[in-house]
């Protein structure tokens, strides 16, 4: 790989260009007044609005105008007054009035529209015009048989009205033409723009997707039209550094009083060439002498009788005003050496020309002028004034030519959903779509997060780190379909059969072989694992954010067999399809009131966010915050959010693994480092990382197969261990910031949290208040960071998701400042929701006095049979257990599936002695307890963390009963209330046990 590739500067964050801003005046109705007849001869075979509309259709213009005839000026006038007209096209033969005098008496009322005479011409007529007082006219325009004239017409007048905000505004660039001949006027413009608007067309290929392409075409260059020489001179003072080229006549007056013509053609070239020695201008004349004026100036020339006349203004115009391809030229000897069609052709071709022709061509400031020809107007202008002694060698000038397109290309696609060409498919892309339907609810949040990461300019606002998104490929739910349609897999996908077997049946399917293509130009550009999540249509909503119900894959590189690479991703395509039909993702719809065959899947293909170690890969952290703070510890505050980071994949934490809880507020204030006995016991003790063998890929139901399940010991050797490591040491029992001789290493993110390697909690900080702000909901993001990157290179922060966060804002009219513990089953000062919990008549709870971590696993499979019967009898039960419900480490609490416990309304997570654990926040399991406004209360009664009276339970009759469990039904449904305000929950007991009366009613 050439080693200016590698894109190292520290990424000027370009602008885009405002082209919605642009062309803000158009030409909506014109007026035209002329006789039947004229109507006719301009119409041929077909309406004139009409011919219009086709010519901007074939043009891919947008909001053609609409043309309404008018036989006589009473007609015309009564027209005027009642609609709203843009511009006036008059032919001389009109039925009541002479033309200029209707002029006259439409501008005296109507001073803002602009008026067109429209003539046929002869020797008559010409004569006949130099001696009309043309006060009140705009243009003259001489009516020679081409439709295109009126298109013309009307893009002169749009470009006249829009040029001074476009052109100081944006950079839009200009083409002066300097003529006073009505004739060569209306036989010129329609070739300029003709030329002008197929420039457009190609030059929109540069954008993104059909939406920019439609935007892009606004940027196109505008045509200025000059008629004397004190015009021309004024036009090209004004616009000279947004000029692409000049196209004058020699013979015309110097200003509108004057009563001769001189050769002011030649006098204009003079002072142009004074100023500016390399700017494009093109003489034309009926005087064929006139070409050693030319000749003398070095500049082109063209004869008006010229039976080529068209093509001859075509083609200077393609060669010298930096319209088509770049063209590398040799000089010496002038000879074509290379050619860039566009831009990612020029960047490459940067890193390759010789050094002479680079020399040449930025000297003359030739990328600058094609830039800007093509509306890449923030390169363009940096460009401009780009020379190689501002460099220490034409090796540095070179560098920073690539990486300033490099980093506008970048800078181009954030903020932007790019439609996927697998031809132009390169490392600058940023987010692409494969597809026409929906992304999906996880793509739409992604590509929220780019657009807000472009709005607030986030991507280079902190020093030393660059905030975005990974690079996203995305699979649209049209794709799902097609695949579902033509493999009949909604024949199998339905029916009650065990997840491996439907596995089976999505494996042997094959995905469209188009789709397979577009996955290899997406391989071409890999260096890193990719992750293949799930985006379905209702994943992240706001009412119910399907959160870690479906597979994610984590696919190893091979980048010495693409092709195999291609299978790869399609078998974890096809894997998370499957996982929609599963048996867990069932329940989940049945719990949600959906219809699993209504649920359509988009793919997320990203990049994984890290680096790679021996056979291994996985970024220096994870995380997971969220804008609101359920558990608040003083002096936090709950809407300073909340964050917990782990070393490795987030995988680790969205199962429920330990992570690093922190407040973004107050970054050095964590409990779980409060001491090194909490250290020890509280902190991180393994890692997920990518399996980076492509050979040891295999499918299945369980979708961290393929990850790596590590002891800090086998990363202790690896580059990013340093940024989060501390060492216990033994003989002094105490932490030490680092990683230090034979102590044990902890991970604390020291280096982050106290010293600020990176300012992680800053940029958190800021983006929860932004986006919740954007979202106008609590939310939660994802995150992965890479700080293992090489020398001179920023850090990485990949924000990867973003969710709502459901809250119940139902209204509640209880008290529980002052419960009475004895009235209660349970009683917490840290739980979560919002409201009254009605119809519970049943508590299954888990027997404190018979615990053991070791039979964890065993106690959640008998949970689930429990949850089997509350489904069938449609119930709901309150649920009691020690430590983390759904944490996938058994040690932590009981491992349960969300579908193990999906009918439980009320969950109640109990530490017991020397078994405290932090609440499950920050996990998909804790999100979708949110998501159906499941009661939750936390309590740890043994240090007066709230109350649960559990022998009370015990006490009472069970309906069901084993070595772990008890099943209680209660005659009457228990009171359990949760004041969201003060974050107080009670469980009462049930009045008719307690005999006391109830104080709230």
């Amino acid at each position: 790989m050439n080693n200016h590739k590698k894109i190292t500067s520290q990424y000027i964050d370009f602008n885009h260009t405002a082209f919605k801003h642009l062309m803000q005046k158009r030409i909506g109705k014109v007026l035209l007044i002329c006789s039947n007849y004229d109507a006719f001869m301009l119409e041929e075979d077909g309406r004139i609005d009409e011919q219009i509309f086709n010519e901007y259709v074939s043009l891919n213009l947008r909001y053609p105008p609409v043309f309404i005839q008018a036989r006589s000026a009473r007609e015309a006038f009564k027209i005027l007054k009642d609609q709203s007209i843009d511009l006036v096209i008059e032919m001389l033969n009109i039925e009541d009035v002479d033309p200029f005098n209707l002029a006259r008496l439409i501008k005296s009322e109507y001073s803002e529209i602009p008026i067109v005479i429209l003539t046929h011409f002869s020797r008559e007529v010409s004569v006949r015009l130099q001696h009309e007082d043309m006060s009140a006219v705009d243009y003259v325009f001489s009516w020679l048989g081409n439709a295109d004239l009126l298109l013309a017409i009307i893009k002169l007048i749009e470009d006249k009205m829009n040029a001074d905000h476009d052109v100081e505004t944006v950079g839009v660039q200009t083409i002066l033409l300097v003529e006073d001949s009505i004739r060569y006027i209306s036989s010129y413009l329609p070739v300029l723009y003709k030329v002008i608007l197929k420039q457009t067309k190609g030059f929109a290929l540069e954008a993104l997707n059909e939406h920019q392409r439609m935007l892009r075409m606004r940027g196109r260059p505008k045509v200025l039209l000059a008629t004397t020489l004190d015009e021309a001179v004024r036009i090209y003072t004004k616009y000279k550094f947004n000029l692409l080229g000049i196209i004058s006549d020699v013979n015309f007056k110097k200003n509108a009083n004057s009563h001769s013509k001189g050769k002011m053609g030649i006098k204009f070239c003079k002072l142009v060439r004074s100023q500016d020695e390399f700017m494009p201008f093109l003489l034309q004349s009926s005087d064929h002498t006139m070409v050693s004026q030319a000749q003398k100036h070095n500049i082109g020339f063209m004869h008006k009788y010229s039976k080529n006349l068209s093509g001859e203004l075509t083609d200077f115009i393609m060669n010298n005003f930096a319209f088509g391809d770049f063209v590398f030229k040799d000089p010496n000897t002038h000879e074509e050496i290379h050619r860039a069609k566009d831009l990612q052709a020029l960047q490459q071709a940067i890193i390759e020309i010789p050094e002479n022709v680079l020399e040449h061509h930025s000297g003359r400031n030739d990328f600058s002028k094609w830039l800007n020809a093509r509306a890449i107007f923030p390169v363009a202008q940096m460009f401009k004034y780009v020379r190689s002694e501002d460099f220490s060698s034409l090796d540095d000038m070179r560098k920073f030519l690539f990486e300033s397109i490099a980093n506008y290309r970048l800078s181009k696609g954030r903020g932007i959903i790019a439609k996927f060409e697998k031809k132009k498919f390169d490392e600058y892309l940023v987010f692409t779509r494969i597809g026409d339907d929906s992304i999906g609810g996880k793509a739409r949040g992604l590509a929220f997060i780019n657009s807000v990461i472009d709005k607030h300019r986030i991507f280079n606002k902190y020093p030393e780190v660059v905030v975005t998104i990974p690079r996203t490929v995305v699979l649209s739910t049209d794709i799902f379909d097609k695949f579902m349609a033509e493999n009949k897999l909604y024949d199998v996908a339905l029916l009650d059969l065990p997840d491996e077997e439907i596995l089976n049946h999505f494996l042997a399917a094959n995905l469209p072989d188009w789709v397979s293509e577009d996955l290899l130009a997406f391989t071409e550009v890999l260096e890193n694992p990719v992750a293949v999540r799930s985006s379905s249509k209702l994943e992240d909503s706001h009412y119910q954010p399907f959160a870690g119900i479906y597979s994610t894959y984590m696919v190893p590189c091979d980048r010495d067999d693409r092709q195999h690479m291609v299978a790869l991703l399609s078998t974890a395509i096809k894997s998370v399809y499957a996982s929609v039909f599963f048996k867990g993702s069932k329940a989940y719809m049945t719990a949600t009131s959906n219809v699993i065959d209504e649920e359509k899947m988009g793919i997320i293909l990203q990049e994984v966010c890290g680096s790679s170690y021996d056979d291994r890969f996985y970024p220096t952290l994870s995380g997971v915050a969220r804008s609101i703070n359920f558990y608040p510890i003083e002096p936090e505050k709950a809407e300073d959010g909340i964050a917990v980071i782990a070393y490795g994949l987030g995988k680790h934490l969205m199962d429920g693994g330990r992570g690093l809880r922190f407040c973004p507020k107050f970054p050095k204030k964590v409990i779980q480092l409060s001491s090194p006995e909490m250290v020890l016991r509280d902190t991180q003790k393994e890692f997920l990382a990518v399996n980076l063998d492509p050979g040891s890929f295999i499918p299945s139901v369980d979708d961290g197969a393929n990850l790596f399940r590590m002891r800090f010991k086998k990363a202790e050797k690896d580059a990013s261990f340093k940024f989060a490591a501390s060492t216990y040491d033994f003989e002094n029992e105490m932490i030490r910031d680092g990683t230090y001789g034979n102590g044990t290493p902890v991970v604390t993110f020291s280096q982050i949290l106290n010293y600020n390697k990176i300012p992680l909690a800053e940029i958190l900080s800021d983006l929860l208040q932004i986006c919740q702000k954007e979202m106008n909901n609590p939310i939660e993001i994802e995150f992965a960071v890479n700080l293992d990157t090489p020398s001179g290179e920023p850090a990485i922060f990949n924000f990867l998701q973003i969710r709502p966060i459901v809250l119940n804002d139902q209204l509640i009219n209880f008290n529980l400042d002052n419960v009475d513990p004895g009235e209660t089953i349970i009683y917490s000062e840290s739980a979560l929701g919002n409201g009254s919990f009605q119809g519970l008549n049943d508590i299954v709870y888990v027997k404190p006095s018979s615990f053991d971590a070791s039979h964890s696993e065993r106690i959640a499979r008998i949970i689930e049979n429990y949850n089997e019967k509350f489904i069938q009898e449609d119930t709901n039960y309150i649920l009691i257990g020690p430590g983390r419900w759904g944490s996938s480490d058994p040690w932590l609490g009981i491992p349960t599936k969300w579908t193990q416990i999906s009918a439980a309304r009320v969950i109640v997570e109990a530490g017991l002695e020397n078994y405290r654990i932090d609440p499950s926040q920050g996990t998909h399991f804790f999100q979708n307890i949110t998501s159906f406004r499941v009661g939750y209360f936390t309590i740890n009664p043994f240090i007066n963390d709230g109350f649960y009276n559990s022998d009370f339970l015990d006490e009472l009759p069970a309906v069901a009963e084993d070595e772990y469990l008890r099943h209680i039904h209660f005659p009457e449904s228990l009171r359990v209330e949760i004041d969201g305000k003060t974050n107080r929950g009670v469980i009462y007991k049930p009045l008719i046990i307690s005999g006391k009366p109830d104080k709230n009613q």
